[in-house]
């Protein structure tokens, strides 16, 4: 029977180049969405490119119920579930992700939920997977971070705060777990090249030109570090976090700015 994966969020966009990254090499998928019939027929063209077993399912991460609902349907499939990939997420922007949620006007529930959503959420989807991954005396737990929770960018403190928590939760995860042959680690990527990022035209806040290497991720760079953590290539990394975002964490500020200081001065 082949390997399978389930990935959270994965009807479209990050998620599902990571599902279809796993297809290509003959695993087994299950995925989840907000919105169930998207999940179902991003399921079925999985099934009809590569040939894999794929199924989709409606999920909202504060629904513990649900989760364990879909862990006891996977398990009617016989199939056992190696490795999670943790990429759904509140991203604790409210409406406008130009804007994101102001410091002096988000209210106490907004911002817990980005909270809720990340960490406690995640939390209760993993646990479903690693009572299995127990049973099987193997694992591997595969959050998709970011790289803001070690850079900030204006506005989005609650969503920063989070992906700190879940680098921290990952280490966790990874002592509490390891003696069960279950690994934890952390994909930390920059800006990718999502519709979201390509619609805000003008108002992208990073792009190509501020990082090192001259571009951001696409859905392919992200799915390739996931797919490393989550597969025996990875064997004996654990408590890890991986940063694919060209470079932009790496430097203390862009060279484009030294250039464009340049130019200024050259001006005056």
């Amino acid at each position: 029977m082949n390997k399978a994966v389930f990935i959270t969020g994965a009807q479209a966009g990050t998620g599902y180049g990571i599902a279809e990254y796993f297809a290509k090499q003959g695993w087994d998928v299950f995925l989840t969405s907000l919105w169930g019939d998207q999940a179902e027929e991003a399921a079925k063209k999985l099934t009809a490119d590569y040939g894999v077993f794929s199924k989709g399912y409606e999920y909202d991460l504060l629904d513990e119920a649900r989760i364990i609902e879909i862990f006891k349907d996977i398990d009617e499939t016989g199939r056992f579930v190696e490795t999670i990939i943790l990429n759904a997420a509140d991203m604790g922007f409210g409406t406008d992700p130009a804007k994101g949620l102001d410091f002096f006007t988000v209210s106490k529930e907004e911002f817990g939920r980005v909270f809720e959503t990340n960490l406690v959420g995640n939390f209760m989807t993993v646990r479903q997977a690693a009572i299995r991954m127990k049973e099987h005396g193997k694992g591997a737990i595969v959050f998709i971070g970011s790289n803001t929770s070690y850079r900030a960018i204006p506005n989005r403190a609650a969503y920063s705060a989070s992906k700190g928590g879940i680098n921290s939760m990952s280490k966790a995860f990874a002592v509490d777990l390891g003696k069960y042959g279950i690994r934890s680690n952390v994909v930390l990527p920059g800006t990718i090249k999502t519709q979201r990022w390509v619609e805000m035209g003008s108002k992208q806040i990073v792009n190509g030109t501020l990082t090192p290497i001259g571009d951001i991720s696409d859905f392919e760079d992200i799915a390739a570090a996931a797919y490393f953590l989550g597969s025996d290539m990875a064997k004996n990394i654990t408590g890890a976090e991986i940063m694919v975002d060209g470079g932009m964490t790496a430097q203390l500020y862009p060279q484009a700015l030294n250039d464009m200081k340049r130019k200024l001065m050259d001006m005056e």
